[in-house]
């Protein structure tokens, strides 16, 4: 990643990353849970299915974009780089504000004996505020590195995303006590006002 596009996403991911990087040290309970990630902590066999499929669509993102910029398919303003990096970093402080609402914000579909409903923060606005993030991710890696053809992998990210989702609130409907009121009282999974 010798380029300046490279350059700037790197920058970007690891100074939004910071704070989440901290916020996760300091509290290690929640660190422990999300450490526990990919397919194989996953329970469901769906959801095994799902994490594998979203593991390898977001490699993909990165080798599609690389393949992009580096044999000229693409041009991209500045201008909508800069828009890739901004909800790169939009996602990144996404997740840090899920973590700090969420002390058991697992990386694996699970309920834990304590576990509460949260609904403050950004769980006030949409049921799947990590999702959420994960999906303005999704979408500006391929733009911050200079490449449309990368976009093509946001539709099938997003399928996965909403497949992933409606599988895990099946399951904490049936096993969250509270999470059918708190579905009622939130209606949006993914956009606030929109869905």
């Amino acid at each position: 990643m010798n380029n300046w596009q490279g350059i700037v996403f790197v920058l970007v991911s690891v100074i939004f990353s910071l704070p989440i990087v901290f916020y996760l040290l300091t509290h290690p309970a929640l660190l422990r849970r999300r450490a526990r990630i990919g397919p194989t902590v996953e329970q469901d066999a769906n959801q095994k299915l799902i994490a594998s499929l979203l593991l390898l669509g977001f490699f993909a993102l990165f080798v599609v974009s690389e393949l992009d910029y580096y044999s000229g398919w693409s041009h991209i303003p500045i201008y909508v780089v800069l828009i890739g990096d901004l909800l790169i970093a939009a996602g990144l402080m996404l997740f840090w504000l899920v973590f700090r609402a969420n002390p058991f914000a697992a990386a694996a579909v699970t309920v834990e004996p304590e576990q509460t409903v949260i609904s403050t923060g950004p769980y006030a606005l949409v049921r799947h505020p990590f999702y959420s993030g994960g999906l303005l991710i999704y979408l500006g890696i391929p733009v911050a590195l200079g490449s449309w053809w990368g976009l093509v992998l946001f539709a099938p990210l997003l399928a996965l995303t909403i497949w992933r989702l409606k599988n895990e609130e099946t399951y904490l409907a049936a096993r969250l006590p509270g999470y059918r009121d708190y579905c009622a009282k939130v209606p949006h999974r993914l956009i606030p006002a929109i869905w």
